[in-house]
C-alpha cells in the first residue's frame, strides 16, 4: 500500500486566492499542496481587469504566469483533482480524491469558490462573463456610456441602477415581468431617466457572447450592449459546510480578517467568502490566508 503524502498545509481549489496563498506558504518553507480541479467561475471571461500589472490580461494567461511562479518553489506541489471527503480535525486532516487518492494535512484552505445559477434564459449563459456582467468595478469601464441593461427587481434592482449610473446614463432595468420596486424607488428612477421594463423577455440575442439586443416575448426588442446581472449561487465546494463551517446569511463562507472560518484549522479566501469576485481581491485575501496559516502553524509548534 502506498503510503499516504503529508503536508503542513492542503489547499482545495487552485485559482488566484489559492496560489496566492500557495505562494506565501512556499515561502514561508510549508509544504504545501494545491488541489486544482479546473473549474474556474471566470472562464467565459476575456478579459480581468482593475489589478495592477495585469490590466487587460486574459484569466487563463494570469493563472498560467501564477502556476509557473508558484511551483518554481520547491515545498508547493500543484495536483489536478477534486476533492470529494475530508475527515480529521485541526492538525490532523485527511483529504480524498475522486480519484481514491488520500492526503494529509495540518490546516487547510478552501479556495473553492461560487457556482452561479443562470436563469433559464437562451443567450444568458453564453453571454455570461463577457456581456452579462456581475462587477462593474471589473468590466464597467469598457462598456461606458453605452446602452446598459439591469436584469433584477425590487431592491436590488434600484441598488444595481444608482450603482451603474456612474459608468452610463443610458440604462434601464429589466424586471421581465411585474416590478416589485416601491414607489418611491419608481419615481427616483424616473428623475435619472431609467426605465423600468416589465415585459417578459424572450432570450439575449449575441454574436460569440457580445450581446446585440433583448428579445421579448411580444416580438419587439432593446438594443443594449451589455448587462449586470446578479444571478443566485451557491458554493462550488460542499465539504466546508459538511465539516461544519458556518456561512453568512448571503451564503459565503463565514471567515475573520485572518480568513478563518468558524471550524479550528479551516481557513477560506477568494470568491467563496466575499461579495468582492475580482482577481485583485481574491488574490490579496490569499495572502492573508498564507501568512495567517502560517503564523498559526509556528504558534503551535514553537
Amino acid at each position: 500500500m502506498a503510503e499516504t503524502k503529508e503536508f503542513d498545509v492542503i489547499i482545495i481549489g487552485g485559482s488566484y486566492a489559492g496560489l496566492s496563498a500557495a505562494m506565501a506558504l512556499g515561502r514561508s518553507l510549508r509544504s504545501v499542496l494545491v488541489l486544482d480541479s479546473g473549474q474556474p467561475c471566470n472562464q467565459q471571461t476575456p478579459h480581468s481587469h482593475n489589478f495592477l500589472t495585469q490590466d487587460g490580461e486574459t484569466p487563463a494567461a494570469i493563472a498560467q504566469k501564477a502556476r509557473e511562479q508558484v511551483l518554481a518553489y520547491p515545498t508547493v506541489i500543484l495536483e489536478v483533482g477534486k476533492a470529494v471527503r475530508v475527515a480529521g480535525q485541526n492538525q490532523a486532516f485527511e483529504v480524498s480524491t475522486e480519484a481514491g487518492i488520500t492526503f494529509k494535512g495540518s490546516k487547510l484552505l478552501f479556495t473553492t469558490g461560487v457556482k452561479d445559477h443562470m436563469p433559464e434564459m437562451e443567450g444568458f449563459a453564453a453571454c455570461w462573463g463577457i456581456s452579462v456582467l456581475h462587477c462593474p468595478y471589473c468590466h464597467g469601464y469598457e462598456v461606458r456610456q453605452q446602452e446598459l441593461g439591469i436584469w433584477a427587481n425590487g431592491d436590488m434592482a434600484f441598488e444595481l441602477a444608482k450603482l451603474i449610473s456612474n459608468w452610463s446614463s443610458n440604462i434601464t432595468v429589466l424586471t421581465n415581468g411585474n416590478h416589485t420596486l416601491t414607489d418611491e424607488q419608481v419615481l427616483v428612477l424616473q428623475q435619472h431617466q431609467v426605465p423600468v421594463e416589465e415585459r417578459e423577455i424572450a432570450k439575449l440575442r449575441h454574436a460569440q457572447g457580445y450581446l446585440q439586443n433583448v428579445l421579448f416575448t411580444d416580438g419587439s426588442t432593446l438594443p443594449l450592449k451589455a448587462i449586470y446581472a446578479r444571478p443566485a449561487f451557491s458554493q462550488h465546494c460542499p465539504l466546508p459546510q459538511e465539516l461544519g463551517c458556518e456561512l453568512t446569511q448571503a451564503g459565503h463562507l463565514k471567515v475573520d480578517m485572518l480568513q478563518k472560518t468558524t471550524v479550528p484549522g479551516i481557513y477560506a479566501a477568494g470568491d467563496a467568502t466575499m461579495m468582492m469576485r475580482s482577481v485583485s481581491m481574491a488574490t490579496a485575501a490569499g495572502t492573508m490566508a498564507g501568512a495567517a496559516i502560517n503564523k498559526e502553524l509556528i504558534e503551535e509548534r514553537f
